[in-house]
């Protein structure tokens, strides 16, 4: 039952992370994720957890890098493969070798051999940080695919390296031929067992598919499956499992065999199930680095006859040999490299150099690091302690902690995401988000909602067309403030009238209940609209936000009160939705042409674009167009419901599309906040279209 408790909690902090990553965008989410972890840690009821390292070797890290192999982009990585080598093995022994002999010369109580099995542990990188990294800072295509190659290959490397120092530093001695045998054995052995076992299972598949056998469960469970036993395979057999599953995950191609409807279908349920599956995993890995790093820092913080100078003086002394070893062997390397074309070495550029800067932040330490400190035995063969082990542990969660910050703040000065605010971006990414959108809806058609289905559509069709005329020419910040303006026009009329309503006196009449719940109705959509259009999250605009919806409760409340009353005393009858879909399309007609009054005055002033002004003036004059031509739909109260409920439908779909672009990285988190505020922006519009 804890176990099942902590595995509870530990998705929480996975679900809750993904919210707070919202409102922190200058904090990547892994660092966020170990902060929760942190907090976690210190909660009184939050269970106890220690970690079995074989355990989350085959539990998190064998399935996350199946899938980071098996999407990865192979030809990339063809071509930086050298690179890629040379810093998942090169460097992963030379960094053993350089933090081994550093540390132990400058604090001699540490055993060399304990000191090399500390530099092994730091050779490897984060796969899941190294994979997140493009979300923050702008890196190319070549930088990517190096790192990710690296990220790879380098667990395997660290993994044997660290074995083989943790050999020599609990018996005291180590045979350079045996050792390097064993390496040969247990490297390419991984890799050979990868490649063959992923011919076999490529031909498997594919046998039971042209069979007729392959269901959609049956697909997905067996794909979920194969890492964990590739990974338990090749270790059975003495030979890296690591190594397996990612050269397994390289040749794996069966979800592209096949045609068909019932094969997409597949496809698709695969790629979601393996989308949620990877979010649970890589939060969750670094929830529990965040969880272990307290307990595991805390032995050597509290102990008396170390100092914590010391112990902090030490961290920074490795955190600087690694990173200056990294970037000293990125830099030679690119100096050694000759072009593709003209086969010859380059001088180091300033554009290179900043290259080597990324490569170099780009490859933070993580769970597999300090996964593998946990596995230093605690006692030697002669039966003595091991030396310095929970000072070990500590220097090894220092160094993690720097490099993820270096990553996560240095990474992005040195490569800062270009195009935040490019137009031509933004309209793109608006384009493909309404065109996926529009498939969305279409696979929901019914033979009950088809023309309402077919309304919406047609109205994502017309701001489709739209955008793509303006593609490129309307800067779209400067655009979605006019657009924020027009609401405000609408909001500042529908409330004039709607106090000039309730002003009247007199007996209660039909008409006056009308123009009051219409406006009460329509100022409550552009309330929201605008409630959402701001893209700032701090804590005056949260406020804003509640008094605001606090403010629509009530409105509704007092309507809802007023309804009950009339029906009682029976003075007015309850009001009927086509009668009060009437008023809100007289309503809403007037309060265009207020805003249309507002703009041409505004096109004669300095305060807008002219250009902003014109093509916002194009779009409410359709709107306008579309209300009066709309005949009285008296007989179609349900196919009004029924489109309203499509269209909230829709923008949910919308801003859904948003978050799967963004954890993609097809956008950026600022462009995908200006998405998202315009799609609250046009929801007022985009109802008065339909």
């Amino acid at each position: 039952m804890p176990t099942f408790e902590l595995i509870l909690c530990i998705i929480a902090a996975v679900v809750l992370s993904s919210f707070l990553s919202r409102f922190i965008p200058k904090v990547s989410t892994p660092l966020v994720q170990i902060a929760l972890g942190v907090l976690a840690s210190q909660l009184p009821f939050f269970p106890d957890t220690e970690l079995d390292p074989e355990l989350f070797m085959v539990l998190f890290i064998a399935p996350l890098l199946y899938l980071e192999a098996h999407e990865i982009d192979k030809g990339s990585l063809l071509k930086s493969l050298k690179l890629s080598l040379s810093l998942a093995v090169g460097l992963a022994i030379a960094t053993m070798v350089g933090v081994g002999f550093t540390l132990h010369a400058a604090w001699p109580v540490v055993p060399l051999a304990a000191a090399l099995a500390l530099g092994a542990a730091l050779g490897p990188t984060d796969a899941v940080a190294v994979s997140s990294l493009s979300h923050e800072a702008s890196l190319s295509q070549r930088q990517v695919g190096v790192l990710k190659g690296e990220s790879l290959f380098n667990d395997a490397s660290g993994i044997v390296g660290f074995q083989f120092a943790i050999a020599a530093a609990v018996t005291g001695t180590f045979e350079v031929g045996e050792a390097i045998g064993e390496v040969f054995i247990s490297f390419f052995g991984g890799a050979i067992v990868g490649v063959v076992l992923g011919l076999i299972i490529n031909w498997l598949f594919e046998t039971v598919r042209s069979l007729g056998w392959e269901t959609t469960t049956t697909r997905v469970l067996m794909e979920l499956f194969l890492p964990f036993l590739l990974y338990l395979g090749s270790e059975a057999i003495h030979v890296s499992g690591i190594l397996s599953v990612v050269a397994a995950g390289l040749i794996i191609r069966f979800d592209r065999s096949g045609v068909g409807p019932n094969v997409a279908r597949t496809n698709i349920v695969a790629s979601s199930v393996w989308s949620v599956l990877s979010f649970a995993l890589n939060g969750a890995v670094f929830i529990l680095l965040g969880m272990l790093l307290p307990d595991a820092m805390e032995a050597s913080w509290n102990d008396q006859q170390i100092s914590n100078l010391t112990l902090l003086a030490t961290i920074l002394i490795v955190a600087a040999v690694v990173v200056g070893m990294r970037f000293a062997w990125v830099v030679a390397m690119l100096r050694i490299t000759r072009h593709e074309v003209t086969r010859e070495r380059r001088r180091m550029t300033k554009e290179r150099w900043r290259s080597a800067a990324v490569m170099t932040f780009g490859g933070p330490k993580g769970t597999i690091t300090l996964s593998l400190m946990f596995t230093i035995p605690y006692t030697l063969a002669d039966g003595e302690w091991f030396p310095m082990r929970d000072e070990l542990i500590f220097i090894a969660g220092g160094v993690i902690v720097v490099t993820l910050l270096l990553a996560n703040f240095l990474l992005p000065v040195v490569a800062p995401k270009r195009g935040t605010d490019d137009s031509r971006a933004i309209t793109e990414a608006s384009i493909e988000v309404l065109r996926r959108t529009v498939e969305e809806l279409a696979e929901r058609v019914t033979p009950d909602n088809r023309r309402a289905v077919m309304a919406v559509i047609d109205s994502y069709t017309k701001r489709i067309t739209r955008l793509k005329h303006r593609l490129g020419a309307i800067d779209p910040i400067g655009f979605s403030e006019l657009q924020i303006a027009a609401l405000e026009w609408e909001k500042d009329y529908v409330k004039g009238r709607l106090a000039a309503t309730k002003a009247q006196t007199g007996e209660q009449s039909v008409d006056r209940d009308l123009e009051i719940e219409a406006c009460e109705r329509l100022l409550d959509q552009i309330m929201t609209s605008l409630r959402h259009a701001v893209t700032d999250h701090d804590s005056a605009h949260a406020i804003w936000q509640i008094k605001g919806r606090m403010r629509s409760l009530q409105r509704r409340i007092k309507i809802l009160s007023s309804r009950v009353n009339n029906l009682i005393r029976k003075n007015t009858p309850m009001l009927s939705e086509h009668q009060i879909y009437a008023h809100m399309r007289t309503v809403q007609t007037a309060a265009i042409d207020n805003v249309i009054d507002h703009l041409y005055d505004e096109m004669g002033k300095s305060t807008y674009n002219t250009e902003y002004c014109s093509a916002l003036l194009l779009d409410y004059r359709r709107a306008e167009a579309t209300l009066k031509a709309r005949p009285n739909m008296g007989a179609t109260t349900e196919m009004i419901t029924q489109i309203e409920e499509i269209k909230r439908e829709s923008y949910g779909i919308e801003l859904g599309v948003i978050q799967d672009m963004l954890e993609a990285d097809d956008i950026t988190r600022s462009q995908a906040r200006q998405l998202r505020k315009n799609v609250y922006v046009m929801s007022v519009a985009a109802d008065s279209s339909i």
